[in-house]
């Protein structure tokens, strides 16, 4: 086993400290995986070793409440070894099975689903537009909560013909959309500019060669260097105005 990675400036901290014990072990040494029931992963080692992954979805923003009750279940009912997925699964990891019906229980008892695995809809990936984006129709929050409060006996069963993977994004151009099914939240108008700012506030140049669609171009209006839109081409995706404010999408 290599010594613990040095410290970085960027990128995520080193895993094999936080690692269950039986899964550092064996890393790399895996002879198959079970499937018990929707939810839970079965790993059996080469030399015996046997792991069960318990998996529940989580919100995709983490309170401290809820975070703290997760790792009170995770220290009570299973082996204090936790892991969050991609798609903001928090799996729990225990090497003695009568601990998965009681850690199963406990998890569904505080509000939390346990499925995820095999055919089943995954948690929707989505984007947190309203906290780091200047352009999204809506936050893609809200949309997954609606969503995943239709899909939730897809994500507790494993019923479809395949894994199904979702995404949602904030905007039409930026983030997300990489899945089986994509849906992308979009402005429906073209954006309204204030003329009077834009010569002041925005390199006009820059404007157009970020429009997707080619729909922008210089202007001149009421004797001030402005830009135009063609509605006619225009997407409604909202690129133009974090170069140039003056060109509200806000619907």
């Amino acid at each position: 086993m290599a010594d613990m990675r040095e410290p970085i400036e960027s990128g995520c901290p080193d895993p094999w400290q936080y690692m269950h014990p039986v899964m550092r072990k064996n890393f790399g040494q895996w002879k198959y995986h079970e499937h018990p029931r929707p939810g839970v992963l079965l790993h059996v080692a080469y030399n015996g070793d046997r792991v069960w992954t318990v998996k529940a979805g989580t919100q995709r923003i983490l309170d401290v409440f809820t975070l703290r009750k997760l790792c009170d279940i995770g220290d009570t009912f299973a082996e204090g070894h936790v892991h969050f997925t991609l798609r903001s699964n928090i799996e729990y990891l225990v090497t003695d099975e009568s601990k998965v019906t009681p850690l199963i229980e406990a998890l569904e008892d505080a509000g939390f689903i346990v499925g995820g695995t095999q055919n089943s809809v995954t948690m929707i990936s989505h984007t947190q537009g309203w906290l780091h984006c200047d352009i999204p129709g809506t936050d893609a929050s809200g949309v997954v909560k609606a969503m995943m409060d239709e899909l939730v006996e897809e994500f507790r069963n494993t019923n479809m013909p395949n894994r199904v993977h979702i995404t949602t994004s904030c905007c039409q151009i930026n983030c997300g959309g990489q899945g089986d099914i994509a849906i992308n939240v979009q402005h429906t108008k073209p954006p309204k500019i204030n003329h009077d700012l834009v010569a002041n506030v925005c390199e006009r140049p820059s404007v157009v060669a970020r429009c997707p669609v080619a729909a922008i171009r210089p202007a001149m209006v009421n004797g001030k260097p402005s830009l135009e839109v063609d509605e006619r081409k225009c997407i409604c995706c909202g690129a133009c105005y974090p170069p140039c404010p003056p060109m509200q999408i806000n619907d």
